[in-house]
């Protein structure tokens, strides 16, 4: 374990957090700077920053403009369309004051809730910063969502405001919004004021009553007039991101405005090596998270450059997009999910796309949403010859939990480990009794109270269920629903969901150590194992493997799946029990690349699964059901 800066950072951060963070507090701007960091008088509910008042869009746009306004803010790449844009700080503060000026004139006023059920546009950058520029809470809900979902959020949300777009746009199709929108409004039975609609050319909405052309609505009197920034508690509400909860009902993590400032700005010179001036390329969607943090607020805040990317790491046109985009923008980092490299992996094993990019300013790989299998980390280290830097986090906690902060100091890489805790997070293994377990053993993973600044405080509107689904398991942790264990240096290895672990004979033993031995084998481009049930050893693993391009499942899959069951004896054990392999052309995932290893293990076991309203594909799940669960 590391006896310099990175150690030198976290031991303070745990020993004196009002210190810690009222020093990295200091690279926002305030309107009234805080006197008290840390409000610890009522947990679990701590609160970071009271009394502190700021604004989070003049800290993004409006503290740049003398120094950075003719720099680029944000490039915009839509390959799916082939159009390109690039705005500078001033003219993305332009569109901010007149949105933000539309939206006052219609209304909405500080606190004030508007979702945003948009594309990968610039607009909707726009929209989230025009929103807290004048104190409105947005809710980004990913565009494309079921009705059902939609209805749900805005239901909870209760958006005085809607604001759209006539459609997204996939490789091979184009996905029509305005019908799931009017159809979630007409399910909900909150009914927002005003849906503002962005016509794009490819598919044109139909308008309704309650709509408005987006031109004609940042062309108005009030837009012409523009906003100036609202001045909001640092513990009031940014935004609500709403998470799939067990329920059915989703969670609403609610971001505060002045912990979230604080702690992306320290997280992008300190773990993501992003200086202002620099460019950022997160391979994302502003409907999750990881948008909200590092493609909007983190680069902005930074005064750095961030790319909006409509596309995917294959098809848009081929499996060099990534490195394209990188390339051409100068990117020094990039963030994007596992599954992503996979599929780049996939479609070009031996990384002969890369060779045709320059890639000479680009540093560092980050890769994060899902575990990083080691042969995925290998792959993607050798061919772009940069470090791969495993990070994990939650939608709960906004930032990385564990990461090799290397602006800090640079620790080993091992693969496999997303490294050691950051700075102000205290991540302890706990068992089933909640007593502490030593290294290399495994169980719940939790975080001791307080979690540092940019967590969420509470859900939205519903203090009840954030202590019963997060604190009241552990009383004084953070239970994070996975499970796994740190080793003996303080690397944290995350092994999956709780609820992924395997119970085979009284042996514990989780999903994610029999993938990496799958993942290892030459032929495996990706793969998830499931635990089924069986009357005898209680669960038994299952696994379904996508090959690599090129290699013919027909003539070879027998091989490699004697190959594969003999890899994972060999390198788990015999008690792993593995025997069912199958091959598969697909596995289904969430839009954010997270496998559906849950779903594919309640039809195993003959369940009608509750199928996530964030799948990708549904047809993948369907193609998969016979094969699970064949019919007798």
């Amino acid at each position: 374990m590391s006896t310099g800066a990175y150690r030198k950072s976290y031991d303070a951060s745990i020993a004196d957090p009002q210190g810690f963070w009222g020093e990295a507090a200091k690279d926002i701007d305030w309107i009234t700077p805080p006197t008290q960091v840390l409000d610890d008088s009522n947990p679990p509910f701590y609160r970071w920053f009271p009394g502190a008042t700021l604004n989070t869009c003049y800290n993004a746009l409006d503290r740049h403009i003398a120094e950075r306004g003719d720099q680029v803010a944000i490039h915009y790449d839509s390959p799916v369309t082939g159009a390109k844009a690039s705005y500078t700080y001033a003219e993305v503060l332009s569109e901010v004051r007149r949105l933000a000026g539309a939206l006052a004139g219609a209304g909405v006023v500080k606190g004030d809730r508007v979702v945003v059920y948009m594309p990968m546009v610039p607009e909707a950058v726009f929209a989230m910063l025009a929103c807290a520029r004048i104190g409105a809470v947005h809710s980004v809900v990913f565009g494309g969502f079921a009705p059902a979902e939609l209805a749900a959020r805005i239901d909870d949300a209760k958006p005085k405001v809607i604001l759209s777009a006539s459609c997204g746009i996939e490789p091979s199709r184009v996905v029509p919004y305005k019908p799931f929108l009017d159809e979630g409004i007409e399910r909900s039975e909150h009914k927002p004021e005003l849906v503002v609609m962005l016509q794009r050319e490819q598919c044109e909405a139909a308008m309704g009553p309650r709509d408005v052309d987006w031109r004609e609505f940042v062309s108005s009197p009030a837009a012409e007039a523009g906003a100036d920034c609202v001045e909001v508690a640092a513990t009031d509400p940014l935004y609500i991101l709403y998470t799939s909860g067990t329920t059915g009902k989703p969670k609403g993590i609610y971001r505060d405005n002045g912990g979230h400032a604080v702690a992306l700005r320290w997280s992008m010179r300190n773990i993501y090596g992003v200086e202002p001036g620099e460019t950022m390329f997160t391979a994302s969607d502003v409907g999750w998270v990881v948008g909200h943090s590092y493609i909007v607020y983190a680069p902005l805040l930074t005064g750095a450059t961030t790319i909006v990317y409509e596309g995917k790491p294959v098809g848009t046109p081929d499996a060099g997009a990534f490195w394209r985009i990188v390339s051409e923008y100068g990117a020094v980092t990039m963030f994007t999910a596992p599954t992503a490299i996979r599929a780049i992996k996939r479609e070009d094993p031996e990384g002969s796309k890369v060779e045709g990019y320059d890639l000479s300013h680009f540093k560092t790989l980050y890769l994060a949403g899902e575990r990083l299998d080691p042969d995925t980390y290998h792959w993607a280290h050798e061919k772009l010859g940069v470090p791969v830097v495993d990070n994990w986090w939650q939608t709960e906690t906004g930032w990385p939990i564990a990461a090799n902060c290397r602006s800090l100091e640079a620790l080993p890489i091992k693969p496999g480990s997303p490294s050691v805790c950051v700075p102000g997070y205290q991540v302890e293994i706990l068992d089933a009794m909640g007593e502490k377990l030593p290294a290399g053993q495994e169980g719940a993973i939790c975080i001791k109270l307080p979690l540092p600044p940019g967590t969420f405080p509470t859900l939205y509107n519903d203090d009840e269920r954030f202590v019963s689904s997060y604190m009241a398991a552990y009383p004084g942790y953070y239970l994070t629903g996975d499970g796994g264990y740190i080793d003996e240096d303080g690397y944290v290895y995350v092994m999956g969901r709780t609820d992924d672990v395997l119970n085979v004979a009284g042996h514990r033993l989780s999903t994610g150590s029999i993938e990496a031995a799958l993942a290892g084998h030459e032929a495996v481009a990706e793969c998830a194992v499931i635990g089924v049930h069986d009357d005898l050893k209680g669960q038994l693993p299952r696994a379904l493997v996508v090959l690599k391009a090129g290699i013919d499942a027909a003539s070879q899959g027998e091989r490699i799946k004697k190959e594969l069951v003999a890899r994972v004896r060999s390198e788990v054990g015999a008690v792993a029990a593995l025997r069912q392999v199958d091959i598969v052309t697909a596995l289904p995932k969430t839009r954010s690349g997270k496998i559906l290893r849950k779903t594919m293990r309640e039809i195993a076991d003959g369940h009608t699964p509750v199928v996530p309203a964030t799948i990708e594909d549904v047809n993948v799940l369907t193609m998969l059901t016979p094969i699970l669960h064949p019919e007798d």
